[in-house]
């Protein structure tokens, strides 16, 4: 069953009334407004720029063909949600880097393990490589399953690595993750190895424009964003970052100067949900919970993959919200409010964060984000948008810039 509105907001909505308080019209108001997010939650295509599923299945293996007792993302949470093109994250630690190959064999083995839950289920899961492949599978009532490779690293140093990935179904690449890597400086590192890009990240940008490839900045340090935004010919995306207002000494998000350049080059920005990325004080709770996890696998003498470790953190996550959904809807209206609406999409980050907000906990949990966007004054077509017109126009013009090219 979806799960709506935590009972606190949603007693707040109803004027704290109770199941043995007569209906009122503010009950009535409610279930309408939920049930026009309901509505348009399967009505329009969610796109959701990053989803860390795959990485997650070689920890923890699930079914998600079927419902899954842990993770955030499931075949009958996404379709209840109305989630129809999750970007399956090929996520690459920052470690793989210090081995040759590593990288590489690490990407193709969960680029197979991607096509393999389609084969799996073919009546549930298409592979997407075009916007017009999601847009077809939104007619058949498939879920697109998009790829995105989170760190440049795979592509070694080998310029026909980008088409190989290409070919492999690629069709973003975050240049780097946590670290510095061959093609461009991390948010997170302080070593500034490049003050940027490096010449072949300027290279590989250059070619992924031609393939017709996404180039995703977030991860990047903030030069090596300005150098994408001077070297790349088509709109880039930040695939799962969020707004600098409110993390002000956080480099992984974006600044308002950051955001209007990439809104000139026809991007977007791609809200992200994990609490630490909502606020500043979002990121000590979460470390105070995770705290939690590994005082209680320490103390049960368990490995962290354990089943029962993996029950705990399910648990506490789930039980220990951190922020709430308006937190999210108030970086959207921070990005809407800079540069308009046609600038900003969803990028969750869901299976690859520690602590969510109260409300959008997994991917069932898109319409509780419409609810607010319905409630602060958006329209229709304004969600439509925000759910994944804008992510669909970016590829597209992708599309088309490769085209020109050749």
């Amino acid at each position: 069953m979806l799960r709506l509105l935590p009972i606190a907001c949603l007693l707040l909505l109803m004027g704290c009334s109770t199941p043995d308080t007569p209906p009122t019209e503010t009950d009535s108001d409610t279930a309408a407004l939920h049930a026009r997010a309901e509505a348009l939650a399967q009505q329009y295509i969610i796109v959701d720029g990053h989803i860390d599923v795959p990485y997650r299945m070689t920890v923890t293996p699930e079914d998600i063909t079927d419902a899954t007792p842990g993770g955030d993302f499931d075949y009958p949470r996404a379709k209840a949600g109305g989630l129809n093109a999750p970007f399956m994250s090929i996520f690459i630690p920052s470690d793989r880097q210090n081995t040759p190959g590593a990288s590489k064999t690490l990407a193709d083995s969960l680029i197979d393990m991607v096509e393999g839950f389609v084969e799996r289920a073919p009546d549930k899961y298409a592979i997407a490589t075009s916007p017009a492949d999601v847009r077809q599978h939104h007619e058949e009532g498939l879920i697109s399953l998009p790829m995105g490779m989170e760190n440049g690293a795979p592509v070694e140093t080998d310029l026909g690595n980008v088409s190989y990935f290409f070919d492999r179904g690629i069709r973003y690449i975050t240049l780097t993750h946590g670290r510095d890597n061959q093609l461009s400086d991390s948010s997170y590192d302080t070593t500034r190895t490049w003050q940027g890009l490096s010449p072949f990240g300027e290279d590989v940008v250059r070619e992924m424009n031609r393939l017709g490839m996404i180039v995703d900045i977030s991860h990047v340090s903030d030069s090596a964003f300005y150098e994408v935004m001077r070297i790349t010919q088509a709109p880039a995306i930040a695939s799962h970052s969020s707004v600098r207002q409110w993390t002000p000494d956080w480099e992984r998000n974006m600044d308002d100067a950051m955001i209007q350049r990439l809104a000139e080059n026809g991007g977007v920005i791609m809200i992200n949900f994990g609490s630490s990325f909502l606020k500043t004080e979002y990121q000590s709770q979460g470390n105070r919970i995770q705290q939690r996890l590994t005082t209680y696998l320490a103390q049960n003498n368990l490995e962290r993959t354990s089943p029962e470790a993996y029950a705990y953190f399910t648990q506490l996550r789930r039980n220990n919200p951190v922020g709430t959904m308006q937190d999210v809807a108030d970086h959207i209206d921070h990005v809407v409010n800079l540069v308009g609406v046609d600038y900003v999409g969803l990028g969750s980050d869901f299976d690859g964060v520690f602590a969510l907000p109260a409300g959008l906990q997994d991917v069932s949990e898109y319409p509780n984000l419409i609810a607010e966007l319905i409630q602060r004054g958006y329209s229709n077509a304004d969600i439509e948008k925000i759910l994944g017109g804008n992510a669909l126009r970016v590829w597209e013009a992708v599309e088309r810039v490769a085209q020109e090219m050749k």
